[in-house]
């Protein structure tokens, strides 16, 4: 119920959590009852009676639900009527909406409730990792197509679509109708690629480039034709995603297969903020690439991206270079060790003058 007396700002940091775990329980109580009237609806027909030729029509005429909204809660409602377990598992949390719409084209009578189990509490990629361990798609060969023009765009750069996966590729015409349970979807010039499993071990991976990027992929299949005779895509790009990573890590972090000093050996002094590179391999290696922060349960943040090394006793009060006083952390929990090491206002502070340096520099606050 919507309380607008209510004064979020007044609540403490755990009575806003509690309160945000009380509220999403509700809501996922809810959802499934939805799902079950909705249900019970859709096998009486009820939708006829209201003027509607579908339960679809009646969802999005009637109860106002946008189309995705109608055709995800109307198939899940469907599934329910065969699993009626469904409704308790998404009452608790262990499934998600999500979830049930994926897996329903793989439930049977004899394993449905196994399969619903094997899913509790899985993400969406997760989930799609198991629908390709279930219904393995096939591999077909790599390949590399012009685009027919496009009007709409906003570059003059004639657009090549490629596709791969570790063994080949999904072959299908842009804009066909995607496979009920995979990923597949192109996509113009401007958006973020596509990455999905079509088999246990066996990723789809799809996305559109420039003719410069073409030219740099043919050039590479010539330059590799000696290994790689065929041009295959999938063992191009990997040689090629080998070679970016270690530039990457060695760039971010040091590393090196043969380094010249170990972290014992490095002086961990502070005689700058640079962190010497013996520590800062060690320091990779020991959390494993991975942001170390822990919550109050124990629970570790599974982030990969955007990591920083993090001074237990800050850099500014006089902490060192030991292996022991550093570690990694994402730039979110970076920045809340900050906040309590120096203060949420001190850091603010110093963010908002960075924005407006960055600013008189024409750059953006990440630039």
């Amino acid at each position: 119920m919507h309380r607008p007396s209510l004064r979020l700002e007044a609540l403490s940091d755990d009575d806003l959590l509690s309160r945000l775990a009380e509220v999403a329980s509700r809501t996922r109580r809810t959802e499934a009852e939805l799902v079950w009237h909705l249900a019970e609806v859709d096998a009486r027909r009820l939708y006829l009676r209201e003027a509607c030729p579908s339960m679809h029509v009646y969802a999005t005429a009637r109860l106002h639900m946008s189309d995705a909204e109608a055709y995800l809660r109307i198939n899940v409602a469907r599934i329910s009527r065969r699993f009626p377990v469904v409704l308790a598992m998404l009452a608790d949390g262990r499934l998600h909406l999500s979830a049930v719409a994926r897996l329903g084209p793989l439930l049977r009578e004899g394993n449905g409730e196994a399969l619903l189990a094997r899913a509790v509490h899985k993400s969406r990629r997760e989930i799609d990792l198991l629908v390709a361990e279930l219904a393995p798609r096939p591999d077909v060969p790599s390949r590399i197509r012009r685009l027919p023009a496009v009007a709409e765009r906003a570059t003059a750069v004639e657009a090549v679509e490629l596709q791969l996966c570790p063994d080949g590729v999904q072959n299908r015409q842009v804009g066909e109708a995607p496979p009920a349970a995979g990923i597949d979807l192109a996509v113009p010039v401007a958006a973020t690629g596509t990455l999905g499993p079509i088999a246990p071990a066996r990723f789809k991976v799809q996305f559109t480039a420039g003719a410069e990027l073409h030219d740099k992929i043919t050039r590479c299949q010539a330059l590799l034709r000696h290994v790689v005779p065929d041009g295959d895509l999938a063992a191009v790009f990997d040689r090629a995603m080998t070679l970016l990573v270690q530039e990457l890590e060695q760039v971010r972090f040091a590393a090196t297969s043969r380094p010249r000093k170990s972290a014992s050996e490095a002086d961990p002094r502070p005689l700058s903020r640079r962190i010497p590179d013996p520590i800062r391999r060690a320091v990779w290696s020991r959390d494993g690439g991975q942001c170390t922060f822990r919550d109050r349960a124990g629970r570790r943040c599974p982030s990969l991206e955007r990591l920083e090394f993090h001074h237990v006793v800050p850099f500014a009060r006089g902490g060192d270079h030991r292996e022991s006083n550093v570690t990694l952390l994402c730039a979110g929990h970076n920045a809340l060790e900050a906040e309590v090491d120096f203060g949420a206002q001190f850091m603010a502070a110093r963010r908002g003058s960075a924005r407006r340096v960055c600013s008189r520099a024409g750059a953006g606050p990440d630039g």
